[in-house]
């Protein structure tokens, strides 16, 4: 599984706006509905289904990476968006660092297998520092999309 997948192309963001959890999570959200790979009105339930996961644990995973991730019938596949954050959010990490990169994954109710291989795919590439500072020196869509699907090719 590639990230370039399941990734909306339309759903990318180089600099996030929002300085709380919440709102990192509803300016990602907005984009995939702007995207029109989600529909408006699904957008506060999905918000919703994505705090109650992080009400279970962060999904800060460290070295300035989030994954907000849940599982919903408002999808019917795969689907993410991507974030940058300029001056990084408290997102309760494990090392207590701010995060600056996101991948906000929605998968449809039924579909752990996937759902489990993107968390994984993204958490392997990401655990790769050149790739993570390359990512957040990025200042444009055309770039982050060319950034991560060269790491696609590389890391089958």
């Amino acid at each position: 599984m590639q990230i370039m997948d399941f990734l909306s192309k339309k759903a990318i963001i180089t600099d996030i706006k929002a300085t709380k959890k919440e709102d990192v999570v509803r300016e990602l959200v907005d984009a995939l509905v702007e995207s029109g790979e989600i529909e408006k009105r699904y957008r506060n339930k999905l918000i919703d289904a994505l705090m109650s996961r992080e009400m279970l644990g962060s999904t800060a995973i460290g070295q300035g990476i989030a994954i907000p991730h849940a599982k919903s019938e408002c999808v019917d596949k795969l689907i993410a968006a991507f974030g940058l954050s300029k001056k990084g959010v408290d997102f309760d990490s494990l090392d207590g660092e701010p995060a600056y990169i996101f991948f906000l994954l929605i998968a449809p109710q039924d579909s752990a297998g996937p759902h489990l291989k993107a968390l994984a795919r993204i958490s392997r590439l990401l655990k790769d520092k050149y790739f993570r500072d390359t990512l957040r020196n990025c200042t444009d869509e055309k770039s982050i999309l060319k950034i991560i699907a060269q790491e696609d090719e590389k890391k089958p």
